[in-house]
């Protein structure tokens, strides 16, 4: 019998992929909005553009999954730092593998799992960075170069992600292009 981590996993076509994860929002409740659609994009245009020898299947079907469980409340600290591993367990229950739920709990470093898989770090880049490019409740959306610098000052300060140069470059060279 074919798992739903089976089924989503075997379509290539990532647009059919955001359909299937609009579906399973409807029938479960899953989170999976706008966001995830735009990091997930961010996340397809990285992988484009750079050869950093991931396989872009696993990583953009991660990208729209691994906030499964995420609240949209930001004021429950406990559940922003449990949501990744919530979702992690639930993917699990789907029959997604070990190893793609480890890489979907790593897109937040809360879990402490090490060592961290490389397509989680490519989730933390595009997560982080994209939820900057994003008008929030408590916030407008931040200039591409305020997001880095924060991406690298901040929120990874201090923090080994070994594909954050190649993303700096991605980002200032797409600037480049759209200026």
């Amino acid at each position: 019998m074919e798992t739903f981590a089976d089924y989503i996993l075997s379509e290539e076509n990532w647009i059919k992929k955001m359909e299937i994860m609009h579906y399973l929002k409807k029938k479960t409740g899953v989170f999976f909005d706008k966001s995830v659609i735009f990091k997930t994009y961010l996340a397809k245009l990285f992988l484009d553009n750079t050869e950093i020898g991931l396989d872009e299947n696993t990583v953009l079907t991660a990208c729209l999954l691994c906030n499964c469980k995420k609240v949209t409340d930001p004021q429950n600290l406990d559940k922003i730092k449990s949501y990744a591993k919530e979702g992690a367990n639930y993917l699990s229950e789907l029959g997604f593998s070990d190893r793609f739920c480890k890489i979907c709990e790593e897109v937040n470093r809360y879990s402490g799992s090490f060592p961290r898989e490389k397509e989680s770090d490519v989730l933390e880049l595009v997560d982080q960075f994209g939820a900057m490019l994003l008008d929030r409740p408590e916030r407008i959306a931040l200039k591409p170069d305020e997001a880095l610098v924060l991406l690298e000052y901040r929120n990874l300060k201090d923090r080994n992600n070994v594909y954050l140069n190649q993303f700096k470059d991605f980002v200032n060279e797409m600037q480049e292009v759209l200026i």
